[in-house]
């Protein structure tokens, strides 16, 4: 049976994040229903990344396995033609039968977005976290240098993650400033639970003057969740991209 990838973007703010739960509106929940009515069956899927509530999404994968009656192109417009207008399915193509979303991804990518102001525009109030001090980003990138590399990121891991090992290889992490906006880049080979979100707060604790860049590497080796800032706030985060090797792919469509 053919092995379907669909790439998603969603806004996260109605729904209490992606995995079903019972009696609450999910994204998964979602695409499961729209997926199951155009296709006339059951589908479940496998996503790439588990995001919480009020996380968004630039680039969700999911793929599951089904035949098709229809053009593999005309599926996107389908399912956007019943999806909520906050959840859009960008791209879709067929991949090989070994392919799963999670356990295939090579890499994936989070960007954290803060507005560094004393208030924030009403209109960008579910996608940025409002911090209202000075921050100094060259400090944070210093602290974040830190984390480069392959690290047990024990420290920056909620209780609850699912994962068997907390070791991830951490290849980038950049901060960057345009005006009043600040962004976190962060790519791995995976992220623990919550480890986007509290390295965003550990650094914005740097930024602010309360913790020493350098502090970081110790708060890294301690493997002590205790030892690190705050969790940042879900709003500002996106799962941007996750990265698979190419020869998964066997085509391609996408939506314009």
């Amino acid at each position: 049976m053919p092995n379907i990838k669909l790439t998603l973007a969603y806004d996260g703010t109605n729904y209490c994040g992606w995995q079903i739960q019972p009696d609450v509106p999910t994204v998964q929940g979602e695409v499961e229903r729209a997926l199951s009515k155009v296709l006339s069956k059951k589908v479940s899927v496998i996503c790439a990344g588990r995001t919480d509530t009020g996380v968004h999404a630039r680039g969700q994968v999911i793929n599951f396995k089904t035949s098709l009656s229809f053009p593999l192109a005309q599926l996107p417009y389908a399912l956007n033609s019943i999806l909520p207008p906050d959840i859009r399915i960008i791209r879709a193509c067929y991949v090989s039968d070994k392919f799963h979303a999670r356990h295939s991804a090579c890499y994936k990518v989070y960007r954290y977005f803060i507005y560094n102001h004393v208030y924030l525009p009403p209109w960008f109030k579910n996608f940025a976290w409002l911090v209202t001090f000075p921050l100094n980003c060259d400090q944070m990138q210093e602290a974040a240098n830190y984390l480069i590399g392959r690290h047990d990121f024990s420290s920056f891991q909620n209780q609850g993650s699912p994962c068997r090992t907390p070791v991830r290889y951490m290849e980038k992490i950049k901060i960057t400033r345009k005006g009043l906006w600040i962004s976190v880049f962060m790519k791995a080979d995976g992220f623990l639970y919550k480890m986007a979100r509290n390295i965003t707060g550990t650094l914005v604790e740097v930024g602010r003057g309360k913790i020493p860049p350098s502090e970081v590497e110790v708060i890294l080796k301690s493997r002590d969740r205790r030892k690190a800032g705050p969790t940042a706030p879900p709003q500002g985060l996106f799962l941007w991209k996750a990265g698979y090797p190419s020869h998964y792919y066997i085509s391609e469509c996408s939506v314009r």
